[in-house]
């Protein structure tokens, strides 16, 4: 509906406009609506902090409505507009996302956790450059952060400069030693590149800080039954798909990164016999 019709409504409603009177000697004096600005604004805050704690628990479907009103309650306030463009990165709207996210940006050019979900956005969208020149942009701001030098080495891998994606993946993990992600992925291009050897001490690295984590736990799996360690192979992978039976999908695997000789390896190995029955009986 026009914005013109929604204000017509609105003075109806609050009883400050009726149909016209015909005129005689006086002219119609019409009324104004006057908004408590400030008002409006502090009701949009709440609607976003509602819809931020709805977003926590990935209701996504009534945070989404809330956030939006917000962004019209409190248009000017950069953190609302994050807020709705997370949401809608979380749905996958990546469109929409972009759109609000720009605007955060817009309105706080300093804040790089926007400039990081940009790059997100772009990623999720194939778009690498247009993701590499906003995580770029990130580190300007937050040159020490872990998740923008892991998400730029993301980027680098995606257009082929595999040695910048590496280097990194190196200084993610200089700046927190836990962070296996990084570890992980150097072994997924070293296992690209024929050095499966290297890999697989990467991949052995990132179960060792985490054990639930499932990706190195296979790809160490797939690489040692490949490698002839068929027994070692099947335990281990096993025990990744009792942790996350999602790494079982081919095209998961891809949306994680895996290459196509990994990822050919690991189609021979996920129909294993042993490997079926397992995942049939999760």
């Amino acid at each position: 509906m026009p914005k013109y019709f929604r204000l017509i409504s609105l003075l109806v409603i609050c009883g400050l406009w009726s149909a016209p009177r015909t005129a005689h000697a006086q002219a119609l004096i019409p009324h104004t609506l006057q908004l408590d600005t400030a008002k409006l604004e502090k009701q949009g805050l709440s609607l976003a902090q509602e819809a931020a704690q709805l977003g926590q628990f990935q209701q996504y479907e009534l945070a989404l409505p809330r956030a939006r009103l917000a962004s019209q309650l409190a248009p000017k306030n950069d953190k609302v507009w994050f807020l709705l463009g997370g949401l809608h990165l979380q749905t996958k709207n990546y469109d929409a996302a972009i759109a609000a996210l720009t605007q955060a940006n817009t309105l706080n050019p300093k804040n790089a956790e926007v400039l990081f979900a940009l790059g997100s956005a772009n990623f999720q969208q194939k778009k690498y450059q247009a993701a590499i020149d906003n995580y770029q942009a990130g580190l300007k701001l937050k040159p020490n952060d872990p998740e923008g030098l892991f998400d730029l080495g993301n980027g680098y891998y995606m257009v082929g400069r595999l040695s910048d994606a590496i280097a990194q993946y190196n200084k993610a993990v200089a700046q927190d030693q836990k962070f296996w992600p990084a570890i992980n992925n150097i072994g997924l291009i070293q296992y690209e590149q024929g050095n499966v050897e290297a890999a697989m001490k990467q991949w052995q690295t990132a179960v060792t800080l985490d054990k639930q984590a499932a990706e190195p736990l296979l790809a160490l799996a797939v690489a040692l039954y490949t490698k002839g360690d068929r027994q070692q192979g099947l335990t281990l992978g096993e025990t990744a798909l009792r942790i996350d039976q999602r790494y079982a999908n081919l095209d998961f695997l891809k949306e994680n990164l895996w290459g196509d000789r990994l990822l050919s390896d690991a189609k021979k190995f996920l129909e294993l016999p042993r490997i079926q029955a397992a995942l049939e009986q999760r």
